[in-house]
């Protein structure tokens, strides 16, 4: 059986990397897409942000994404100390995507019946405070001269691995 999956997206600054997520997402059948900190976000009923700041990020989003925004559920939020709390709460593993000592491989791990995937910052990735509130860490493993993949592209390759199993 497959998990049930949502994404939390913290602190990415990319326009293009939130639109290929929600892409990515809706092509996964991720629930929902949570974007925290300060990741952009299309526009949201009760938007506080000056008109043409708001028009000009959905517009953004909407290149990479290609309507996805529309189909997949998404909350914005301040807070991600709250939001992954509150996952846990619900029942949700939360999994954090970050390069790390203590991470399992991505091919080794056995996904829970739900997962809340955290993905962080493009170049920082989740910072320490954060990857204590995990349950676990995954990697993908790398096998070029380079140390990372792209956060969207890391987002396809963990959410393909989750629903493999």
């Amino acid at each position: 059986m497959t998990p049930r999956l949502i994404v939390v997206a913290h602190n990415i600054r990319s326009t293009h990397n939130v639109g290929a997520i929600f892409r990515t997402c809706e092509g996964f059948g991720v629930e929902r897409l949570i974007l925290s900190g300060y990741t952009p976000y299309p526009s949201t009923p009760q938007d506080s942000r000056l008109p043409h700041i708001r028009e000009k990020i959905t517009e953004q989003i909407h290149k990479t994404a290609l309507g996805a925004e529309k189909l997949v559920p998404y909350e914005q939020h301040e807070d991600i100390t709250t939001v992954l709390t509150s996952l846990r709460a619900s029942g949700f593993q939360v999994v954090g995507l970050e390069q790390s000592p203590n991470s399992i491989p991505l091919p080794n791990f056995t996904p829970p019946k739900a997962v809340a995937l955290l993905l962080g910052e493009e170049v920082q990735g989740i910072p320490p405070s954060l990857q204590q509130l995990c349950d676990d860490l995954l990697e993908i493993p790398m096998y070029g001269k380079k140390e990372s993949f792209n956060v969207s592209v890391a987002c396809g390759i963990a959410l393909y691995a989750l629903r493999a199993t």
